[in-house]
């Protein structure tokens, strides 16, 4: 797919996934030929899948992976399956950040937030950012609203651009009334 077709806050997010610091290396060199592999037939979506699926066996939990995943099931609009992996990618957010496991018990002491100098934090925040435009495109307006705030709250300098997400659903909201 062309980049510029992809929506901005999508290329934000792998732009800080795909940070080496953050991926921290350590990918089996099989793993990232699996994941080329994935990229090379994303025309084929049984074989691109089963290249990720093979790439996860290998590296289970590797960021690499599981962007290739999100990317590979967001662009082809398996938007419950880009959840699903948008969620693991909070939990290991939680995990290196030493966070609590839950977002929402997530609170600004704990992390320098609106410092892009600061990857880990940095990859907390566009994964909940995608999380929170997952909900939304799904109808969860609630949950994806209270992500954005959860956003905002740790950054009230809105590195991240949540406000323009936030600013989403308020249209969507006043347009159901």
């Amino acid at each position: 797919m062309p980049t510029d077709a992809r929506p901005n806050s999508q290329t934000a997010i792998e732009d800080a996934l795909l940070a080496d610091a953050l991926l921290g290396g350590g990918l089996p060199e099989e793993a990232e030929r699996q994941l080329w592999q994935a990229s090379q037939s994303y025309h084929l979506d049984d074989v691109a899948e089963a290249h990720l699926k093979q790439a996860e066996a290998l590296a289970p939990d590797h960021a690499a992976v599981l962007i290739g995943f999100y990317r590979f099931y967001f662009y082809k609009g398996r938007l419950n399956d880009a959840l699903r992996i948008a969620k693991r990618c909070l939990a290991k957010a939680a995990v290196e950040n030493h966070l609590p496991p839950h977002w929402r018990d997530v609170r600004p002491e704990h992390a320098e937030f609106g410092s892009f100098d600061h990857m880990l934090p940095r990859f907390f925040m566009f994964t909940l950012k995608g999380y929170a435009y997952l909900q939304m495109r799904l109808g969860n307006l609630v949950e994806g609203r209270l992500a954005v705030q959860k956003l905002l709250d740790l950054d009230p300098s809105d590195k991240v651009g949540a406000r323009v997400l936030l600013e989403v659903v308020d249209r969507v909201e006043l347009d159901d009334e």
